[in-house]
């Protein structure tokens, strides 16, 4: 399960931070996100979820 965590938490950071990038309008192309700050916002949250799942995943277990 744990390993689970681990890829789904890098994936929200890999993306939320590419919507963030997006967003702020860093990135060349034409995209419907560029420009956008509701994607920035989005890619925050999911960046944020990430780096919270990683940290969960890799806690250890204090004994009682």
């Amino acid at each position: 399960m744990r390993i689970i965590w681990n890829i789904l938490g890098a994936v929200l950071v890999l993306f939320g931070g590419i919507w963030f990038l997006q967003g702020m309008n860093m990135f060349p192309g034409n995209s419907f996100m560029n420009g956008q700050i509701k994607w920035s916002i989005y890619g925050g949250i999911a960046f944020v979820a990430g780096v919270v799942l990683l940290i969960r995943a890799n806690r250890r277990r204090q004994s009682a």
